[in-house]
């Protein structure tokens, strides 16, 4: 079953570099059961033959869980394999030309990283979704540029699109981003790198309980 068009709420999944295609839909599967809301497919090592077989993997998995899955960077594979959405970051492609072929039914992602005028601009050329880092420092990109938690509450004030922090997001500082006004958390190494990737992910789960987030969904044609 297709999931609607969710905005976007709750634990964003981002995958790992990892090119064991078993092992990636195990500890995918287990963040899901543990309530990952979306899952973006991420993996800056493989080729496009490999980048191929997980993505459709992991579309039926995520399709089983009702779960939508967002394609990092990459518009042809999106199309080619029917996902549900595309993540562009700034010098990944224009929003406008992605918009256009992606439809309307399908999810668009922003990088933003520091910049509310970047995220202005994104909201205007069609993004369903806007984000912001690095919120922490950030193991998977250690020399990105700070994004202050600050803005969310701007972008809060500006944006009618949800807000998503990225960058070194743990447990600990998570409800700080939350309480800044993101509406989502995008996570790799805490989930993946932890022991037990179900309780992780139902432990960032429940922070959006405790906060009060709502996930929100609406009808579209995928």
């Amino acid at each position: 079953m297709q999931p609607a068009k969710v905005l976007v709420s709750g634990l964003y999944l981002i995958t790992p570099d990892q090119n064991d295609t078993a092992l990636l839909l195990a500890q995918v599967e287990a963040a899901l059961t543990g309530g990952a809301r979306l899952v973006q497919y991420r993996n800056k090592s493989a080729d496009a033959e490999l980048a191929l077989a997980q993505s459709s993997a992991l579309l039926t998995l995520c399709r089983r869980h009702a779960v939508p899955l967002i394609i990092n960077d990459d518009i042809a594979l999106c199309l080619a394999i029917g996902a549900d959405g595309l993540h562009l970051g700034a010098s990944d492609g224009c929003l406008q030309q992605a918009r256009a072929r992606l439809g309307a039914g399908k999810i668009l992602g922003a990088s933003c990283y520091g910049s509310l005028d970047k995220a202005l601009q994104a909201q205007h050329n069609g993004a369903d979704y806007v984000a912001f880092g690095a919120c922490f420092p950030s193991t998977t990109k250690p020399h990105a540029p700070p994004a202050d938690l600050g803005l969310f509450a701007e972008a809060r004030d500006a944006l009618t699109v949800p807000r998503v922090a990225i960058g070194g997001i743990t447990l600990e500082n998570a409800p700080l981003a939350t309480g800044a006004g993101a509406d989502a958390v995008a996570v790799i190494g805490a989930v993946f790198g932890s022991p037990d990737i179900r309780d992780s992910a139902r432990q960032f789960s429940h922070l959006f309980k405790q906060t009060n987030h709502h996930d929100l969904t609406q009808p579209a044609t995928l």
